[in-house]
């Protein structure tokens, strides 16, 4: 049965719960879940990341995307095994977005078994709000390089769901839903403004500070997005000068 029929016929809209971290990719996907007509529930996991910027963010985004409520999260990841945990560490800036797309390999700013961690807490809560599916905003196609991002993963977990949770033996396990996974930031911004996802309060730099660097690898990534899609990225940069990649 459809949403709108569920609707028509007296039954709760179906719950989701989305996976928020305040960035251009879960905000979009959030959206998306909206548009399909969910009940939205958010989880923000604050896990010892460098800066708290994006947190804000997520609940700025959550507030206006109108979550039913929004959880928040604490874990304690450490400070060590990744540049976004470790304050010591540099952020890599000014890399070839391009060359390291095509190398292949995983960067400094992997988060050993985060998005693990994180999934593992969105289950926790999906089963306790009766959420029927869990979005993320998962996305391999730019850069990352992030085992954690890849369908392989995203699958098994959907697995473990149904053989590890009491709505997994009832049949009813949660689904975990990639709406971006082969999507380009453009292709995604390109969703997300069609779906009005307020991008001016979402944050996606991992350096951190009252401006986002434009020099970090997850800024290039959406700068070059933006110009690819034909908009302008609403948000204020210490440094905006995008390096459009060659898809070809």
């Amino acid at each position: 049965m459809s949403m709108s029929r569920q609707r028509k016929a007296g039954r709760r809209r179906p719950r989701a719960l989305v996976l928020l971290s305040g960035g251009l990719d879960s905000s979009t996907a959030a959206a998306i879940a909206r548009d399909e007509g969910y009940e939205l529930y958010g989880l923000t996991v604050v896990y010892g990341q460098r800066h708290s910027r994006e947190v804000r963010a997520a609940k700025a985004v959550g507030k206006a995307l109108g979550l039913k409520r929004h959880f928040i999260s604490k874990v304690t990841l450490g400070t060590k095994g990744s540049a976004l945990l470790d304050r010591k560490a540099k952020v890599p800036v000014d890399r070839d977005i391009e060359a390291e797309i095509k190398a292949g390999g995983i960067p400094t700013t992997y988060v050993p078994a985060r998005n693990l961690v994180l999934l593992s807490l969105a289950a926790h809560w999906a089963e306790v709000i009766g959420a029927e599916a869990v979005f993320t905003g998962f996305n391999v196609i730019d850069f990352s390089g992030y085992p954690d991002c890849s369908r392989e993963f995203v699958n098994a977990f959907q697995k473990a769901l149904t053989v590890g949770t009491r709505a997994g033996r009832e049949g009813r396990p949660p689904r975990i839903v990639t709406p971006l996974l082969g999507l380009d930031k453009a292709g995604i911004i390109r969703i997300g403004r069609r779906l009005r996802v307020p991008y001016k309060l979402t944050w996606s730099c991992y350096v951190g500070g009252r401006k986002a660097c434009g020099r970090c690898d997850s800024c290039l990534l959406r700068l070059n997005g933006f110009e690819e899609a034909g908009f302008k990225d609403p948000i204020k940069y210490a440094r905006r000068k995008p390096r459009t990649m060659d898809k070809h």
